[in-house]
C-alpha cells in the first residue's frame, strides 16, 4: 500500500490517538487534530517520544472554531477520517432537545461542513480521496436510553451513503466504521451526561434505575471490550484502497446488528 497521509479529527485520545500512531508506525504520514489547545502539546510530546515526529503533524481543530476549519482547508491528505464526536444519552422522551440539538451540531452538522469543503476542494483540483466517518454499531440498532446519541450516527450513515453515490463519479471514496461498545472512556462519560440534568423530583426516569442500567451494560462483556482490537482494524481500514463500506467490529456485533434489522420487519406495536 502506498503511503497516504491522513487528517484525523478527534486524535487527542481513544481510537483516534491510537490508530494515528498505529497508522504513522506502518508508515503513513498524519495531521491528528485535536478539540482543545491544551491536547496540543502532551499529544506532540508522546509523539516525539515514540519517535514519529517526522510522521505525527498534531494540530488544533475545533470543529465549532470557523477559523480552525478554514486552516485545515488549505491542509493537503488524501484521505480525511471524520472521527471526533460526543454523546448524550438518556430516555429520549425527558431529554431537554437543546442537548439534542448540541449532539446534532458537533456530530453531524459540523464534519458534514467539514468534508463539504474537502471534497468540494478535491473536486475541483480532480484529485482521488477518501472520507472516513466513525459510526457506531448505534448507527444501525437503538438502544433504549441512547437514543440521542445513536440517531446522530444513524444520521451519519444515511449521510455516508449518500456520499457514497454522489462523489463514485469523481473517485472519491467514502467509508463508515463502526464500532462495538470498546473500553476507551467514551461510552462510560456519556453515561454520566442525563446525571446533570435529570432530577428526581421533576422526570419519571429515576437516576438510580437509570445508573442501574448503565452499570449493568458496562458489568457484561459486550459492554467493555478491549479498544485494541478495534485499533488494529482501524489502522488496517482507513488508508487503505479498497474495503467494504461499513465496517462492524467485532464480528459478533456485526451478526447481532443483522439479526436485528431481520427483526426489525416483524417488530409489533
Amino acid at each position: 500500500m502506498e503511503t497516504k497521509t491522513i487528517l484525523i479529527t478527534g486524535a487527542g485520545s481513544g481510537f483516534g490517538k491510537g490508530a494515528a500512531l498505529g497508522m504513522a508506525k506502518n508508515g503513513h504520514n498524519i495531521i491528528a487534530t485535536v478539540h482543545v489547545s491544551s491536547q496540543v502539546t502532551p499529544l506532540r510530546e508522546e509523539v516525539a517520544a515514540l519517535g514519529l515526529s517526522d510522521k505525527i503533524r498534531v494540530e488544533r481543530l475545533d470543529l465549532t472554531d470557523q477559523y480552525d476549519i478554514k486552516q485545515a482547508l488549505k491542509w493537503d491528505f488524501d484521505i480525511l477520517w471524520n472521527n471526533a464526536g460526543m454523546g448524550e444519552a438518556g430516555p429520549v422522551w425527558e431529554i431537554p432537545v437543546d442537548l439534542v440539538r448540541k449532539n446534532f451540531e458537533v456530530n453531524v452538522f459540523l464534519p458534514l461542513i467539514l468534508t463539504q469543503g474537502v471534497v468540494q476542494r478535491w473536486v475541483r483540483d480532480g484529485k482521488k480521496g477518501k472520507v472516513v466517518f466513525t459510526s457506531s454499531m448505534g448507527g444501525l440498532f437503538t438502544p433504549a436510553n441512547w437514543g440521542t446519541y445513536v440517531s446522530t450516527k444513524h444520521a451519519l450513515e444515511s449521510l455516508a451513503e449518500a456520499l457514497q453515490q454522489e462523489l463514485a463519479g469523481y473517485g472519491i471514496k467514502v467509508q463508515t466504521i463502526n464500532p462495538g461498545a470498546y473500553y476507551t472512556g467514551y461510552n462510560e462519560t456519556m453515561a454520566d451526561n442525563p446525571f446533570r440534568w435529570l432530577d428526581d423530583e421533576v422526570n419519571f426516569t429515576k437516576r438510580a434505575d437509570l445508573r442501574k442500567g448503565f452499570d449493568d451494560f458496562f458489568a457484561t462483556p459486550e459492554g467493555k471490550m478491549d479498544p485494541k482490537e478495534m485499533i488494529d482494524r482501524m489502522i488496517e481500514i482507513v488508508p487503505a484502497d479498497e474495503g467494504k463500506f461499513r465496517n462492524v467490529v467485532p464480528k459478533v456485533i456485526e451478526d447481532m446488528l443483522k439479526d436485528h434489522q431481520l427483526k426489525a420487519w416483524e417488530n409489533r406495536i
